[in-house]
């Protein structure tokens, strides 16, 4: 167990949870029993593959690599926001034991097998979800369709952007939310892929591919085409 107590762990996941479905990491250990619980980060390409394949179906398009590259971007955002919003309460989650569980139409879920963490930390932040999760789901998506490490990174610093909005629904979160996210832009593989602009927010240096999913032409709010 880390620094931080398990019941700390599990509050601090709960009130992250409260802010909406993309914040959850459900920690109930009957989950056990479900056999369609899969270890985090995914390191089976096929199965990844397979995952592609069915975003690329759901978003209509023809290309492996738009699809891989939205859903290296929801899975980003599915690792920063619980943990990043637990953080700012208080706890950060060690992922080590996480597991994941996706379905065609559902949304992807995050069980937590063994709950412990750290009082809060932007390093073991950064440990538990850049090197633990994003750097080995990196390695694996690799595997299955050539994207440059420049869009996978602005995708991960665009889902870390992201986490910001949790301090619009709960507001007394956004200054911890406001130092540790400055904080973990300052470092790498996340340093130098956008600024923060005024008056518009993150700005990323590189495309998701976004505008390329049919009928195409829509861009993403911090999409550096976006001028």
């Amino acid at each position: 167990m880390g620094g931080a107590l398990m019941t700390d762990v599990i509050a601090a996941l709960g009130a992250a949870a409260a802010l909406g479905p993309y914040f959850e990491i459900v920690t109930d250990p009957a989950e056990e029993a479900d056999p369609t619980w899969r270890p985090l980060p995914e390191k089976d390409p096929e199965r990844l593959l397979g995952l592609v394949d069915a975003y690329a179906q759901r978003l209509g398009t023809g290309e492996r690599r738009v699809a891989a590259s939205i859903l290296f971007q929801g899975l980003a955002s599915r690792l920063w926001s619980p943990a990043v919003a637990a953080a700012a309460v208080g706890a950060v989650p060690d992922l080590s034991s996480l597991h994941w569980r996706w379905a065609p139409g559902a949304p992807i879920a995050l069980w937590l097998a063994e709950p412990s963490g750290w009082p809060r930390s932007a390093d073991r932040l950064h440990e538990t979800v850049v090197n633990g999760q994003l750097r080995p789901l990196r390695e694996t998506m690799l595997q299955v369709v050539s994207l440059a490490d420049g869009l996978l990174w602005g995708n991960a610093a665009s889902a870390l952007a992201g986490t910001l909005r949790a301090g619009t629904l709960r507001p007394g979160l956004a200054a911890p939310l406001d130092s540790l996210v400055r904080d973990l832009f300052s470092r790498e593989p996340i340093a130098g892929t956008g600024t923060f602009e005024q008056g518009r927010g993150f700005v990323r240096r590189s495309c998701c591919l976004y505008y390329r999913v049919p009928p195409g032409g829509e861009m993403c709010g911090d999409c550096v085409l976006v001028r």
